[in-house]
């Protein structure tokens, strides 16, 4: 199971910055011109959890493996996007395909870096993306509603539940506003929303790319957006820092540096972590000798669902899961420890997956 977080904005605001860094690496080509980064870039990058090398110590596991987040880093948005300026479509459709998207925002002032509307305002940027954003939403529905509305005018149920739902769409989207307002009430209204794969229905993060002296608290910039965008998720951080940090070698080498500016931990995993929750995902592990792993699951994931993203197998011959909470494992000291003290669980199949389960599997072949 893969979840994918888009990482969009306007040009030169330091989105494949933070992607190079997010992956430590320079898949994404960063220049100071518009357009430099045409094909989406795509990385996976490790989940910081603590939890799992506590584990691993505990179980003595020779290998660790962390769960794991995507990131596309999609070339930058400019108004009129949606028809087809700058880019245009080739990259709203990559947009398309991401479960998440993380909004980069320019809260810096250089002037060695132009940027594309003339002047630096996080606000108006913000506003510009979503706005392509809802009109190419626009234009998806208007083109779906005259075919769906003649099969209904038919007598096709389903043509009818999505036409009234396109319809309530479109009018939102018509007002200016993100389709995530759409109103569905049961859960068939918010399947059929959700099929309809609009951009703007999506999950949204603010990521406010700071000056390198702003890293640690932040600036006027990055203040007004926290104040504006109440209810989502907004992480500063200074690209350039990250960018450094991640050309350091070692652990230690890393937290000496953020401990001489006055961070404990780097931007990015504060990105990830935040990336992890806007998806509403949680994590259970497997521990033995062999590996500690760590697995992504959506909250609320009963357990032979959880148990088919090991293998599909797993979900199909479910038979119960051998459960340890996480804090038990620890307080215990493994699992000989847990039975010890009656904090070891045999769960069936109407069991909800709890974040730091661990768990074992039991299945027919």
């Amino acid at each position: 199971m893969g979840f994918k977080c888009g990482i969009v904005g306007l040009p030169n605001v330091g989105k494949s910055t933070l992607f190079n860094a997010l992956l430590a690496t320079q898949q994404a080509e960063a220049a100071n011109y518009p357009f430099c980064t045409i094909e989406p870039n795509v990385g996976r990058v490790s989940v910081p959890d603590e939890r799992i090398s506590k584990l691993a110590a505990i179980a003595d596991s020779k290998t660790i493996i962390p769960t794991q987040l995507e990131f596309v880093d999609i070339a930058g948005l400019v108004r009129g996007a949606s028809k087809g300026e700058g880019l245009g479509n080739q990259f709203l459709s990559h947009i398309r395909e991401v479960d998440a998207i993380i909004y980069v925002l320019r809260c810096f002032e250089d002037g060695n870096v132009t940027h594309v509307e003339g002047s630096v305002d996080p606000l108006r940027d913000a506003d510009i993306i979503e706005n392509e954003l809802i009109l190419a939403d626009m234009e998806s529905l208007e083109k779906r509603l005259p075919n769906l509305q003649k099969k209904a005018k038919g007598g096709d149920k389903d043509s009818l539940a999505q036409v009234a739902i396109i319809e309530r769409a479109l009018a939102v989207v018509n007002q200016g506003k993100p389709a995530r307002l759409t109103e569905a009430n049961s859960a068939d209204e918010k399947k059929i929303l959700r099929e309809l794969q609009l951009l703007t229905t999506k999950p949204v993060m603010y990521v406010c790319n700071v000056d390198e002296a702003s890293a640690e608290k932040g600036n006027s910039l990055s203040a007004s957006v926290a104040a504006k965008k109440q209810g989502a998720p907004v992480v500063v951080i200074s690209a350039k820092i990250e960018a450094e940090i991640s050309m350091l070698e070692t652990d230690t080498e890393k937290q000496e540096f953020l401990a001489t500016i006055g961070l404990s931990e780097t931007g990015l995993a504060r990105i990830i972590r935040a990336g992890y929750s806007l998806l509403d995902l949680i994590t259970y592990f497997t521990v033995g000798p062999k590996e500690a792993r760590a697995w992504t699951i959506i909250k609320g994931t009963a357990a032979p669902a959880a148990a088919g993203v090991i293998h599909t197998d797993f979900e199909k011959g479910f038979i119960r899961a051998e459960t340890i909470a996480y804090n038990d494992y620890i307080a215990c000291k493994g699992e000989a420890g847990a039975k010890e003290a009656g904090k070891f669980r045999l769960e069936g199949k109407d069991y909800v997956v709890q974040d730091g389960d661990v768990l074992h599997f039991r299945f027919n072949t």
